[in-house]
C-alpha cells in the first residue's frame, strides 16, 4: 500500500526551486540518521525560517528501519507545525541507486528521490532516470537525477576521482529522462576527505585550501538549461573549527579540508538551488561528543553528551542557512 507524503505533511520540491531560483538562494539539503539530528534540523530550520529538505541516504534508512523512518518524518512535521514553524518541508532520498530502492521510497512517503545512475554508461543512465521518473511522476513526486561522478566517499556511495559534468550531455539528459532536478560535478567531493593534500595549496595560516569548483562549468550549464534546477552534493566546508575539537579531544582527523563557504554562497545565487550538507552533520555531533567524554569521562547518560551536540548541529544549520545558503528568513 503506498502512503501519500501529503498525508504526512511533507512537499515536493518544485515549488520550493522555483522560489530559491528567483531569489537566488539554495535550499538545505540535511542529511539525518537519528533524533538529534532531525530535531537539530527541524528547530534549525524552523527557527530560522528556511525551507527544508529532510535528506535520507539508503544506508540511513536502513539504519532507522523504514517504517520507523516514516513515522520520525511524519513526527518531524507535526512538531514543527505545533511549534509554530510554517516552513516547507520535503523529504528525499539521497543517493537512491536502483530503480526498485526509489519505488519503495516513494510508497513509503517520500516525496522526492533522487536515482543515481552517475555510475552507469550515459544511455544506461538515462534509462534508469527515466523509469524512475515515469513511476515518481504518478504520485506527484519530484526526481533528482545525476550526471558527472563525484570523488569521495558517502555511505555506499564511492569514486576514486572526479569525473566532471559535460555541459554537452545535460539538455539532451534532462530532455530524455524528464527529471526536475540535476546533480552535477563540478569540483565538490563527498566526505571529510574531499582533497588530496597534494591537490591542495595552503594559505599563510598554513591551512589547505582546495582547488575551486569550476563556475565555468556551471555557467555553461545554466546556459544550455536556463532556468533549470541544479543541485550540489558533496557541499560541506568540513569546518576546521569541529575538526579542531575533534582532534583536541582525542580524534584524528588529518588533512580534512571542504568546499570553502564563500564558493558556495556564490553558487547559491545561480540556479543551484539544493546544496547538501552531511559531513558537517556528522563532524558537529562527533565534536561535541568526544568533548563531553574528554571532559567528563564519567558520563554515561546519553542525554548529557547527546543533548549539547543536538543544540551545536541546530546551531550550526542555522547559520548555515543563514551566510551560506541565503535561504534564513524567506517563510
Amino acid at each position: 500500500m503506498t502512503t501519500d507524503y501529503k498525508e504526512l505533511g511533507f512537499v515536493n520540491t518544485r515549488e520550493m526551486f522555483k522560489k530559491a531560483m528567483e531569489g537566488k538562494y539554495a535550499v538545505g539539503a540535511y542529511n539525518f540518521n537519528n533524533l538529534e539530528q532531525l530535531q537539530a534540523i527541524i528547530n534549525g530550520c524552523g527557527q530560522s525560517k528556511s525551507p527544508l529538505i529532510m535528506q535520507v541516504s539508503k544506508g540511513a534508512r536502513d539504519y532507522a528501519n523504514s517504517t520507523l523512518l516514516r513515522n520520525m518524518g511524519k513526527g518531524a512535521v507535526e512538531m514543527a507545525r505545533e511549534q509554530g514553524y510554517t516552513i516547507p518541508i520535503a523529504l528525499h532520498l539521497d543517493h537512491g541507486d536502483t530503480y526498485e530502492l526509489c519505488v519503495s521510497c516513494i510508497e513509503s512517503g517520500f516525496s522526492s528521490v533522487m536515482i543515481d545512475g552517475s555510475s552507469h554508461p550515459y544511455e544506461e543512465n538515462i534509462e534508469l532516470t527515466k523509469k524512475v521518473v515515469g513511476y515518481a511522476h504518478k504520485y506527484d513526486v519530484t526526481v533528482e537525477g545525476e550526471l558527472g561522478v563525484l570523488a569521495g566517499i558517502e555511505d555506499d556511495v564511492v569514486a576514486a576521482e572526479s569525473v566532471y559534468t559535460q555541459p554537452a550531455e545535460v539538455e539532451d539528459f534532462v530532455n530524455k529522462t524528464g527529471v526536475d532536478s540535476l546533480a552535477i560535478s563540478i569540483g565538490t567531493s563527498h566526505g571529510a576527505y574531499k582533497f588530496k593534500p597534494e591537490q591542495c595549496t595552503r594559505n599563510e595560516e598554513g591551512m589547505l585550501v582546495p582547488p575551486p569548483l569550476r563556475f565555468d562549468i556551471l555557467e555553461e550549464i545554466e546556459k544550455r538549461i536556463p532556468g533549470f534546477p541544479i543541485v550540489l552534493h558533496g557541499a560541506s566546508s568540513v569546518l576546521p573549527k569541529y575538526v579542531d575539537l575533534i582532534n583536541s579531544n582525542g580524534g584524528a582527523l588529518e588533512a580534512a579540508v571542504g568546499i570553502p563557504e564563500g564558493q558556495l554562497r556564490k553558487a547559491a545565487k545561480s540556479a543551484v538551488c539544493k546544496i547538501n550538507i552531511d559531513s558537517d552533520g556528522r563532524l558537529v555531533l562527533t565534536a561535541m561528543i568526544r568533548k563531553v567524554f574528554n571532559e567528563k569521562p564519567t558520563e554515561f547518560d546519553p542525554r548529557k553528551y547527546l543533548g549539547p551536540a543536538r543544540e551545536e548541529l541546530m546551531k550550526m544549520i542555522t547559520e548555515k542557512n543563514k551566510n551560506v545558503l541565503g535561504s534564513a528568513d524567506r517563510y
